[in-house]
């Protein structure tokens, strides 16, 4: 199911805290770092995921989505656009619950991959900027 309005995407962030960053970095500069920053900073747990780290924000990393030993609800995106679908198959893998795609990042292919699963699915949006308008305004 694609997720575009606002009652769709509250629910999705109300209900779902295990959250693993597709893509993570460890330059504080980076969304891939400052968003999940701030979503372990309002009680997400963030699973960093990066073949190149080891850990991230006091969390240990994980290379891929499918080496995370325990259920993951949000697979929160930070790769190009082209990368999507084979991460939407490991969501799908995983048994994940959302497939999110950080602002700037669409893909059609990955979203069917995902929404025909029965994953929920949410394109071109930021975590940090849905969730400081719905909850801190």
């Amino acid at each position: 199911m694609i997720v575009k309005d606002q009652e769709g995407i509250k629910e999705i962030l109300k209900n779902n805290h295990v959250v693993a960053i597709v893509g993570y970095s460890a330059n504080e500069e980076k969304g891939a770092h400052y968003v999940p920053k701030f979503l372990k900073e309002h009680g997400y747990q963030i699973v960093p995921v990066n073949p190149t780290v080891t850990e991230g924000l006091g969390e240990k990393a994980y290379a891929s989505l499918k080496d995370v030993p325990f259920p993951v609800d949000v697979v929160d995106c930070f790769r190009r656009p082209d990368a999507m679908p084979e991460i939407a198959r490991e969501a799908v893998t995983i048994g994940a619950k959302v497939l999110w795609m950080q602002k700037g990042i669409e893909n059609e292919e990955a979203a069917k991959i995902a929404s025909d699963a029965g994953l929920k699915v949410v394109s071109d949006r930021c975590m940090l900027e849905q969730y400081t308008e719905l909850f801190l305004k």
